[in-house]
């Protein structure tokens, strides 16, 4: 099709776009639709407005545009005709067909030096079809229309027969040997036939193995019993038996040949074993053996060495005093009830245990360093796991490799990349024993075979954790690869299993640049996988972005019936992998400085320059997509073997090129909000050497829910769910004229539904907003156990009514409406990975009584310490300011301060501001009511120092940026480490201070003191996914924090009048009065040694609480909705 104004697959956006440039009423273009497949849309340009309708085919492939009632349909045999149809005026269009919009010239796509190389360095393949010449000796002669003599080349046969003379046969019998000779010279024809027509099968090929192997089988068999009673004297656990057959076959004989081999080299490895740990050993090598970590533990201030064993297998805490000495304590799995990790010490780790009298009791160690604390965290939760009751997961873990190799196999050795060991956030040693439950390896430029391939990384990994992984899927695209191998026992979870391919090579025609995926179920969470290989170039950062769309729209993975959505919406789980070819954007002439940096380790200087993390924080490639922090040197270009040396230019025809050092290759993901995520591992090797890039490794502990059986008893699960939405409106990035309506799409739905339209208004320039305040469905999910709702996830896509495309697609989690009866929702809208608007409004989700069992990865948890500093956070280039719509969905559930004494110092402030006065005088009072507040309120958070309680937060392990707004700031440290005397204030310009006599403080504070603040009860949060976030991303909680009812004292003191603001030098002479010291902070200042020895009840045991688990006395004020307060105010 070559007409101008049909521009294929562009997205709806960028028609909207090229439509808007041109700005003539009249303008148009033709498109492929979205919705349909084999129909067209057409685009008009009409007072600044797009108006979009849809051709559709009809049975005799006659196309028809959709029209509204009262307009007569007209058929036409091709777009030619109806567009020259409407070209005339009223014809049934808002105006007619003037200006076409010009097709935009396509960039020039790959270099073709880069194809040229491709395909010069790809491995010289056989034939695809081979004659049969006549099996003669004689050459055959053909007079070509020149009148020469041309004579063929050996045939098939011959060829192969040679090759058997030049071998030395003198070994194998003579009756063998004449065997083969006759299938050379007579049969090898039958099988080149049956191969010729398709069959898979080689028939005579069996029938000469079988002859062959004819003694082998009775030998075999005769053989094997013996080796297994030996085997039985040394090893309690029997390979699988054997199944002898009738009958001799070449299958049967490969089969029993492996077992053969495989007895023969574990008997050997058995003995070894039995020999060096003696007779009473209870594991095996191919499970995970005892790991000891020496420690340190302070004991009534005085700090020992002792040592901590981790039985696995035995599912057994043994705590000695020297590592060989006798056992003093031991803790079974079930006494271990939680770990509880420092966040201000990244090597402290506190262990609840339970005591023999039901009571829990703390114990505080300290490791040699932050790795073998978590070495020793994943063996503990490998011991939970190992010796659950629960019959299906809760977590597994995930490994992801990517490696381009380029074109050159690889060495003999890989295991350092499975192991995650080299440069980088690295795997500790006591964890090699812990194998991961899937593992997904990418590779690009990879010169192997499927089988061979295949047959290298189950070997590896065999080496290492002595288990026989199965593959669950292989799938390629030119030399662009994905396997995906998982432990045996989870063969049978999963399911679904789909793979697909993009080409985005040479006109997106060629498959030398693309991506191949993998998608699957594992019980009930959805994952998938993507390894692409995109345009490679410094300069070609553009080419990069559109590859990336382009896959993100064409690859067909997952759930079929998620049409609207592409696939960063379709999975609980989306991880990105590959080649991915981003640069650093810095000029050549700074390729020394570069290397120089890296040897320096300056990879945060680096990185801010890196085009991936650039293109990622204005929004144009993998938008919501998150990416552990990078802490190794760039894995690309680097001379072959050796990894000391950058190579950073290269001739080509076309002149030098150079190819900086870069992180090309990365691992990225995106999982569904407020689902458990997190990385444990992100590096490269530095020990395969033999591709200019180096392999690069990425491990995941992700949540993963089972197919749903409900524990709670039926009186509770018999009533029915109910998740309602309420006064929502989506805010759309587009110039179109139309009416929208609300698909809502999930699992836990029978199948999607759709609301009524809503009501179209005038945004700011370029958006539209569209108000669903009624028609809104009630949902019904199939099942309302809670423990299966708070799990699931509702997807929304806004489509217009008249082309049911999709404006915007987002996702909301469920779990964020555990705690509140109406929760706020706000999420960002994407299409095609851009961002193109907002929703917003309340839903209110109705469960049956029951209550969610605690999950696996509940078990470790961060402890927020009061005067933990700011961790060092991430370079600004790795902050993702897509996350900032996602501020309330996500962190509806985490919007805690980063201590119990800041979030009470913002909750009194909070009161205090609603009450500002406009005069000086007033402010006065002010001063003094907050002087009072704050020190009533320290006094009682010092008052907890003395006793302190955990805080849980989220798990994100070594992401500092993650987390940033629930960290302590510099102010408040200070706050909480100075003495009483030098207590700083809180500066706020919205909050005047001026300066104060001690009589005026001391005659406020004889008055009636302010009440302390209102007590909030911190519920137990579970882990949540760990998402890069920026600063501004605290507003609405910290809003949501501050909008409880002021305390009565607070309203009688002051009204509430307009903040008067003042300059920068009045408000910084504002101090409020110092206190002097109290004994309490004193006693603070001469800390004694902390007993952690201390037991508190367990929680299902205190008698004092009601049912709603507050104690007698103490009472929970109301949250105050913005209606109440306005009440209130009035």
């Amino acid at each position: 099709m070559d007409q101008c104004w049909y521009h294929g697959t562009i997205t709806r956006s960028r028609a909207e776009d090229l439509l808007s440039k041109v700005g003539k009423d009249g303008s148009f273009l033709v498109r492929a639709s979205e919705s349909i497949s084999s129909a067209y849309a057409l685009c008009l340009l009409y007072r600044n407005c797009v108006y979009t309708y849809r051709i559709l085919p009809n049975k005799e492939n006659k196309l028809v545009i959709q029209a509204s009632e009262g307009v007569p349909v007209q058929y036409f045999n091709n777009l030619d005709e109806l567009i020259e149809f409407y070209k005339k005026d009223n014809m049934g269009l808002v105006r007619s067909l003037k200006y076409p919009v010009q097709r935009e010239e396509d960039e020039v796509t790959d270099d073709p030096d880069e194809y040229v190389d491709f395909v010069s360095a790809r491995p010289v393949l056989p034939p695809r079809s081979i004659s049969v010449a006549p099996l003669t000796n004689e050459a055959k002669e053909d007079s070509s229309p020149n009148g020469k003599v041309e004579v063929s080349k050996p045939s098939l046969s011959e060829t192969l027969l040679q090759r058997l003379q030049h071998q030395d046969t003198s070994s194998v019998p003579e009756e063998h040997l004449k065997l083969i000779q006759d299938y050379l010279r007579v049969h090898i024809s039958n099988d080149l036939e049956a191969v010729q027509l398709g069959s898979g099968g080689l028939p005579q090929l069996k029938k000469l193995l079988s002859v062959l192997c004819k003694g082998l089988f009775s030998e075999v068999s005769r053989t094997l019993p013996s080796l297994e009673s030996i085997q039985r004297v040394f090893d309690q656990q029997l390979p699988p038996g054997i199944l002898r057959h009738s009958q001799p076959c070449s299958e049967a004989n490969r089969s029993k040949l492996g077992q053969l081999t495989c007895l023969l080299s574990s008997i050997e490895d058995t003995v070894k074993t039995l020999l060096i740990e003696g007779p009473e050993a209870t594991h095996r090598r191919s499970l995970i053996p005892p790991v000891t970590f020496e420690v340190k533990a302070d004991s009534l201030g005085i700090s020992s060495k002792i040592h901590l064993k981790v039985d696995v297998e035995m599912g057994k805490l043994i705590i000695k005093k020297a590592k060989d000495g006798p056992e003093d304590k031991f803790y079974t799995h079930k006494k271990i009830l939680q770990l509880i990790k420092s966040q201000k010490f990244p090597n402290k780790l506190v262990i609840v245990l339970e005591t023999e009298k039901e009571k829990t009791q703390r114990k505080e160690y300290v490791f040699a360093d932050s790795k073998k604390r978590e070495g020793f965290c994943q063996l503990l939760q490998q011991m939970k796991n190992k010796h659950s009751e629960q019959p299906e997961p809760d977590m597994i873990t995930i490994f992801i490799g990517t490696w381009n190799m380029g074109d050159a196999p690889p060495p003999k050795k890989i295991s350092s990349w499975f192991l995650s060991k080299g440069e980088g956030k690295t795997r500790d040693d006591t964890a090699d024993y812990i194998p991961h439950d899937i593992y997904v390896i990418g590779t690009q430029e990879d010169c192997l075979g499927d089988r061979e391939w295949q047959d290298i990384l189950r070997q590896s990994l065999q080496e290492i954790t002595s288990i026989s992984f199965k593959v669950i899927a292989i799938h390629t695209l030119w030399n662009i690869r994905i396997v995906v191998l998982a432990k045996p026992e989870h063969e049978n979870r999963i399911s679904h299993l789909c793979i697909d391919n993009v080409k985005t090579g040479i006109a997106n025609r060629l498959g030398n640049k693309g991506a191949v995926g993998v998608s699957f179920m594992f019980n009930g969470t959805s994952f998938g996988f993507v390894n692409s290989h995109l345009t490679s170039g410094s300069e070609k950062k553009h080419r990069r972005n559109q590859n990336y769309t382009s896959i993100l729209r064409f690859l067909q993975l997952g759930d079929k019936k998620l049409s609207p959505f592409n696939i960063t919406h379709r999975f609980t789980h989306l991880f990105w992998l590959g080649d991915l070819n981003y640069r650093l954007e810095l000029p050549p002439m700074e390729a020394e400085n570069i290397v120089q940096k890296i040897k320096q380790q300056q990879y945060a200087e680096l990185l801010c320059c890196d085009q991936l993390l650039m293109e990622k924080r204005d929004q144009k490639v993998f938008l919501q997509f998150d990416e552990e922090e990078i802490t190794f040197a760039p894995t690309y270009r680097f001379e072959r073997n050796t990894r000391e040396n950058y190579v950073y230019t290269k001739q080509k025809t076309t002149g030098m090129k150079y190819n900086l050092p870069s992180w090309c290759d990365r691992v990225l993901w995106k999982s569904y909000p407020l689902v458990h995520v997190v990385c444990q591992s992100y590096g490269c090797t530095s020990d395969i050497m033999t591709s200019d890039h180096s392999p690069v490794f990425a491990t995941f502990e992700v949540a993963v829910t089972s197919q749903f059986v409900s524990k709670n008893e039926a009186k509770y699960t018999d009533s029915l769910g109910q998740i309602e939405f309420m006064r929502c409106s989506a805010t759309l990035k587009t110039k179109s004229q139309t009416k929208f309506y609300i698909e809502f799409y999930s699992s836990c739905l029978e199948s999607f539904v759709k609301s009524q339209e809503g009501e179209n208004e005038e945004g700011n320039e370029g958006e539209l907003v569209v108000k669903f305040v009624e028609g809104l469905p009630k949902l019904t999910p199939i099942i309302s156990d809670p423990e299966y709702l708070l799990d699931q996830h509702i997807l929304i896509s806004i489509k217009s009514s008249d082309s049911d495309e999709s404006y915007g697609e987002g996702c909301i989690a469920l779990q964020s409406g555990a705690t509140e009866s109406q929760v706020p929702i706000r999420t960002m809208l994407t299409h095609h990975g851009e961002m193109t608007g907002e929703f917003q409004g309340e839903f209110k989700l109705q469960t049956s009584q029951g209550k969610q069992r605690e999950k696996l990865y509940d078990f470790v948890k961060i402890e927020r310490d009061e005067s933990a500093g700011q961790k060092p956070a991430r370079g600004m280039c790795n902050i993702d300011h897509g996350k900032e719509w996602e501020s309330t969905n996500r962190g509806s559930s985490s919007n805690r301060r980063s201590s119990q004494l800041v979030a009470k110092e913002a909750a009194a402030l909070a009161r205090c501001r609603g009450t500002i006065t406009a005069s000086l005088d007033e402010g006065k009072e002010d001063h003094l009511r907050y002087a009072e507040v704050r020190k009533s309120m320290v006094e009682s958070s010092l008052l907890e120092e003395m006793h302190p309680q955990l805080e849980m937060i989220d798990n994100p392990l070594y992401d500092y940026t993650k987390s940033k707004d629930k960290l302590v700031s510099k102010r408040e440290q200070e706050l909480i480490k100075a003495p009483r005397k030098e207590l700083p204030s809180t500066p706020d310009q919205s909050f005047p201070f001026t300066k104060l006599q001690e009589d005026e403080s001391s005659k406020i504070c004889n008055k009636q003191q302010s009440p302390p603040p209102f007590l909030v009860p911190t519920p137990r949060f579970r882990s949540y996914t760990c998402s890069a976030q920026s600063e501004e991303k605290t507003v609405p909680n910290e809003k949501t924090q501050s909008k409880h009812k002021p305390c009565a004292s607070a309203d009688a003191l002051v009204p509430a009048k307009k903040p008067v603001k003042l300059s920068r030098s009045e408000a910084g002479q504002s101090k409020p009065p110092l206190p002097s010291k109290s004994q309490m902070v004193l006693d603070m200042l001469n800390p004694k040694g902390r007993d952690y020895r201390e037991s508190l009840e367990f929680p299902h045991l205190r008698k004092h609480q009601n049912e709603e688990g507050t104690a007698p006395g103490t009472t929970v004020p109301p949250i105050r909705t913005s209606k109440m307060r306005s009440l209130d105010e009035s």
